[in-house]
């Protein structure tokens, strides 16, 4: 007799989850935003505000993405229920292990759409600009380095994100001293913001003739991409600006014409690069942007240590912090010391399965 007590059940949670999640990620309200939305944007006067009506055509692209997910995944829960009926019903014991693999699909699609729910930050459904630098070690760290920009790309790739490089130093022998790239897609800067920090790795060096055990660093600097923000004022006086012969990709300027640029903001010591657009003008511009992230970035940080304080809890929020270790030898593990979430599989980890380490630090927040 075929028996789906265990999954009848576990259905009954998800539709619970879903009426609770559809009042915290505010459905109805969007729906009604919506309505007032597409009536502004079938204004005659609406493209004369090009700021404005980007502002509007994101909002109601992000919002209706919300709105169909959610609704789907009710859908789904009527559509499993039923199909469990139907097995049940004709008896199919063939069908039973798929019916119960649909049940724990659905689960992981439900509880993802749970920890969305949790990216209410303001600048969490941007787009975000990462930061890799080498620690001290030389080869060993740089190697380290390249090893997480391809990490953080497949993790890109497979979560549907965009990865743009912006600036790039490679190492002497082999590697990478530092990378600037932006991820770019919805919400890259809500998940992504969990991966700041310092990451350690623990391996038998391919670079020591030995064959000794090696300890290096390298450390992620995590922004939200911002074109601007009110809050933040940027006074021509207070940068500084060089340029330089670009030393990457770039099509025939390179190395001829002098068009990377560098920006240090003299107020606070900021300096921020990009080398890999084609004109002087494209990487100022996107110099700009990373120098602005980078602000925002430092203020929301400093909100947060003030609200930590003020709670009486002493938390290292900041990103030089050692976060995770990677152990290639003598064992394999990855390990999150934050969350204490491990995953012993170095290799897929390496590939960009992330995400569940992601989520196990949003739970937490």
């Amino acid at each position: 007799m075929i028996d789906f007590y265990t999954q009848r059940q576990e259905l009954e949670r998800l539709e619970e989850e879903l009426v609770t999640l559809g009042d915290a990620m505010k459905i109805e309200s969007l729906k009604a935003e919506l309505i007032k939305l597409h009536a502004e944007q079938e204004k005659e006067d609406f493209w004369l505000d090009a700021k404005r009506a980007q502002e509007v055509n994101r909002k109601i692209n992000t919002d209706t993405k919300k709105i169909k997910r959610f609704e789907e995944l009710n859908k789904k829960v009527a559509d499993v229920s039923a199909l469990l009926d139907l097995v049940e019903e004709l008896n199919e014991v063939d069908e039973v292990e798929n019916a119960k693999k649909e049940v724990d699909k659905l689960t992981g699609q439900v509880d993802e759409l749970s920890v969305e729910a949790l990216l209410k930050g303001k600048y969490d459904s941007s787009s975000a600009i990462l930061s890799l630098h080498a620690g001290a070690g030389g080869t060993e760290a740089q190697d380290w380095t390249e090893m997480l920009f391809r990490m953080y790309s497949r993790f890109a790739d497979r979560n549907g994100y965009t990865v743009k490089l912006i600036d790039k130093l490679d190492g002497e022998e082999a590697g990478i001293k530092s990378v600037t790239f932006m991820v770019e897609g919805e919400n890259a800067y809500g998940y992504l913001k969990a991966e700041m920090g310092v990451h350690r790795l623990v391996r038998i060096s391919p670079f020591d003739a030995n064959k000794r055990r090696h300890t290096s660093f390298a450390s992620l600097e995590v922004m939200p991409e911002i074109d601007s923000d009110p809050d933040i004022s940027i006074r021509p006086d207070d940068l500084k600006i060089d340029t330089y012969h670009s030393g990457g990709a770039g099509g025939q300027n390179v190395n001829k014409v002098a068009s990377a640029v560098r920006i240090t903001h003299l107020p606070t010591g900021i300096v921020v690069q990009c080398q890999n657009e084609r004109s002087q003008l494209q990487n100022k511009e996107q110099a700009m942007k990373v120098l602005v992230s980078k602000l925002v970035e430092i203020k929301e940080r400093e909100k947060m240590e003030e609200a930590t304080t003020l709670k009486g809890e002493m938390k290292k929020i900041e990103w030089g912090s050692q976060i995770r270790s990677y152990v290639f030898c003598p064992y394999t593990l990855v390990k999150d010391h934050r969350t204490n979430y491990e995953d012993p599989n170095v290799d897929t980890v390496m590939d960009g399965d992330i995400k569940e380490f992601i989520i196990e630090y949003l739970k937490r927040l």
